[in-house]
């Protein structure tokens, strides 16, 4: 994929046609590194299940079935494999006992600092080519998409790493 021209950057449609394609290509260089580095990995669901329950410590099943938009099935057969690997515990719900909550093991805490020093690796390098100022215009525009899509999410589960 060539690179784009951001300088020439002119709609916001163009913008996020531009940093879709920039996601893409993280995704699959998080995916390669991910593979390389972990013999325990989780998969991109499992991930996504990991950060929930990492932001909100003793989530109930059904607010993650909610947040992730998927079927107790399929949320409980992420946590029976998460459970297997180590990196998730199920516990009674303290204020109903027909519920359970989710929490991340010391492994599953280990696993996402793991899998984040790697993307930081790999961010870092690209950044390392770029000129300060382009270091800072970046900063700048990531904090204020941040903003942006936490604002439009309003709330319902997309965090800071």
């Amino acid at each position: 994929m060539p690179a784009p021209e951001f300088a020439s950057l002119r709609s916001s449609r163009e913008t996020a046609r531009s940093a879709g394609g920039v996601a893409e290509l993280l995704d699959l260089m998080w995916e390669r590194t991910r593979h390389a580095a972990a013999a325990a990995a989780a998969s991109p669901s499992q991930l996504r299940l990991m950060y929930l329950v990492e932001s909100e410590e003793g989530v109930r099943m059904r607010v993650v079935c909610e947040r992730l938009a998927a079927t107790p099935p399929s949320v409980s057969r992420l946590c029976d494999r998460l459970q297997a690997l180590g990196f998730l515990e199920r516990l009674p719900c303290p204020a109903s006992g027909r519920e359970v909550t989710l929490r991340l093991t010391a492994a599953g805490r280990t696993h996402l600092r793991l899998i984040r020093e790697q993307r930081e690796t790999v961010l870092r390098q690209a950044m390392d080519a770029m000129s300060d100022a382009e270091r800072h215009a970046l900063a700048e525009g990531l904090a204020a998409l941040h903003a942006q899509l936490v604002a439009a999410d309003g709330g319902g589960g997309v965090t800071a790493a």
